[in-house]
C-alpha cells in the first residue's frame, strides 16, 4: 500500500488551487475521497488550513504533476527516495506507576541476589532508586529489609531485557579489568 503524503488535507488544499489535475488524482494521492476532494474545491471543507505545498518539502516534482495534469488516467507518485527522517533513540524516563515504586526495593533485593556482579550504582539505576538505598539492602540494614521480597524487575516491567543484559556485560567487563590490574599487581610484586 503506497503511503499519503504528510498533512494530506493541506496538500490536497495547495493541489486544488495550484495545478490542473482531477478530483480523483488529488483524492487517490492523498489517500482521501473525491467528495472531500470536491467540498475542498468549493470551500466547504478545510476552512482555515494552510495549504501545504508539496513540491517545496520534496514529497513531489514539478515534473511528477505535469505529467499527471497531461494524463488524467495516470496516478500521481509520491516521491519518498528524499525524504529522510533520521530517528535517534533516546533514552526517555519511563514514569513508574506508585503501585510499582514501592517494588523498587524488592527489585534491587533481587538482583543483589541473583547478580552478585553487578555494582550498587548500576542496581540504582537500573531499578531507579538511590545508591545509598541498594547498599542498605545489600548491607540488610534497610528500614523495611524484614518485608522485602526479592521480585525479578523484568518481570515487574521495570526495565527491559536487554538493559539488564547490557549491565550485566558492563560488569563483566569491569571484573576483567579488576583481575587484570590486580594479576599485573602482583606479578609486579614478585618481581621486586
Amino acid at each position: 500500500m503506497s503511503k499519503a503524503p504528510l498533512m494530506p488535507m493541506a496538500t490536497a488544499l495547495w493541489l486544488v488551487e495550484n495545478t490542473t489535475l482531477t478530483f480523483k488524482q488529488i483524492a487517490e494521492f492523498c489517500k482521501m475521497h473525491e467528495v472531500e476532494i470536491q467540498g475542498i474545491a468549493d470551500g466547504e471543507v478545510g476552512k482555515g488550513i494552510v495549504a501545504y505545498n508539496p513540491i517545496m518539502s520534496g514529497q513531489l516534482t514539478r515534473d511528477e504533476i505535469e505529467l499527471s495534469s497531461k494524463d488524467e488516467s495516470r496516478p500521481l507518485n509520491l516521491k519518498t527516495d528524499d525524504i529522510d527522517f533520521e530517528v535517534e533513540e533516546k533514552k526517555i524516563k519511563k514514569y513508574v506507576p506508585l503501585s510499582k515504586r514501592q517494588d523498587k526495593p524488592d527489585a534491587a533485593l533481587w538482583l543483589i541476589r541473583q547478580h552478585t556482579s553487578l555494582k550498587d550504582s548500576q542496581i540504582s539505576k537500573l531499578v531507579g532508586i538511590t545508591t545509598n538505598s541498594v547498599s542498605s539492602i545489600r548491607n540488610k540494614s534497610y528500614w523495611n529489609y524484614n518485608n522485602l521480597n526479592p521480585k525479578d524487575p523484568v518481570a515487574m516491567g521495570l526495565f527491559n531485557q536487554k538493559d539488564l543484559i547490557l549491565a550485566l556485560e558492563k560488569a563483566e567487563r569491569r571484573i576483567k579489568r579488576e583481575k587484570k590490574t590486580k594479576e599485573k599487581l602482583n606479578l609486579s610484586r614478585n618481581n621486586n
